[in-house]
């Protein structure tokens, strides 16, 4: 009887988030695409727009690396942009997550990790939406192979891993720090120069290429990129390593924001 009713209350409580999930999730939506045309296909609008820009920039000087092909290279350009937009978008959103919703905690007792999940959430339903179908039709035309199609949801979950944990970090930090925001536009931006996004990652010098690997975008967009545009069957050792580097930063992530989670209400 005891564990039955253990197993009712988690199962409650299970219920309970994912429908509060649903609604922070929807409104999120709802408030940031208010009165836009485009709605959520703005998030693949942007990279396309800028895929454009690097390709009529940099297409002639890294096609080399491509087998001399400047629509290779604008489309290897193009799944480094949509890791690094969809991980810039969600964890900045996040960062503001707690803090933003300061008073509604106050008021009613909700789960706090609500408030991130719920940023993260939304950018990958509008990823799911507006991304993703077009990377399934580049991968099959590319492969010709519904593994490589199926196998393209496992980077994307390793970015959402990653995601998740750093905006569990960043919402948390931001509560005791007004000021990181600023810091962290520093940080996006050092990691974006430090992904292969526009760049190949064989023009790296190998003095340097030790301190990329930390990197945790980087074995997420090469991962994406060989199963997006390489036609090969999936290779196993890229979405090993950018699963465990998803896993490593959602544990260090929700670690923190656990044991942090406890003085936030002080704060806000």
């Amino acid at each position: 009887m005891i564990i039955s009713l253990k197993g009712n209350s988690t199962w409650l409580q299970v219920r309970r988030y994912w429908e509060l999930l649903h609604v922070l999730v929807s409104r999120n939506l709802k408030v940031r695409y208010r009165g836009s045309l485009l709605g959520v296909y703005w998030s693949l609008l942007n990279p396309l727009i800028m895929t454009g820009l690097y390709a009529a920039i940099f297409g002639k000087a890294f096609a080399l690396y491509y087998e001399n092909s400047i629509f290779n290279y604008a489309l290897a350009a193009f799944t480094g942009l949509v890791v690094i937009n969809f991980f810039s978008a969600s964890t900045s959103q996040a960062l503001s997550s707690v803090v933003g919703n300061g008073s509604l905690l106050n008021k009613i007792s909700l789960p706090v990790s609500i408030f991130p999940v719920s940023m993260i959430a939304a950018n990958v339903f509008q990823f799911a939406v507006g991304v993703l179908p077009l990377l399934t039709v580049i991968t099959f035309v590319n492969s010709k192979n519904l593994v490589n199609v199926l196998a393209l949801l496992l980077p994307f979950l390793a970015l959402v891993l990653v995601c998740t944990g750093v905006g569990f970090l960043v919402s948390a930090l931001y509560v005791f720090f007004r000021d990181l925001p600023y810091f962290y536009e520093l940080v996006v931006f050092v990691l974006w120069l430090s992904s292969p996004v526009f760049y190949p990652a064989a023009i790296v010098s190998p003095q340097v290429k030790p301190f990329l690997a930390l990197n945790p975008l980087s074995p997420i967009i090469e991962s994406l990129r060989q199963i997006t545009l390489s036609g090969a069957p999936p290779n196993l050792g890229l979405i090993w390593g950018a699963l465990l580097s998803g896993i490593i930063i959602l544990s260090l992530g929700w670690t923190c924001f656990h044991l942090w989670r406890h003085q936030f209400m002080d704060l806000l």
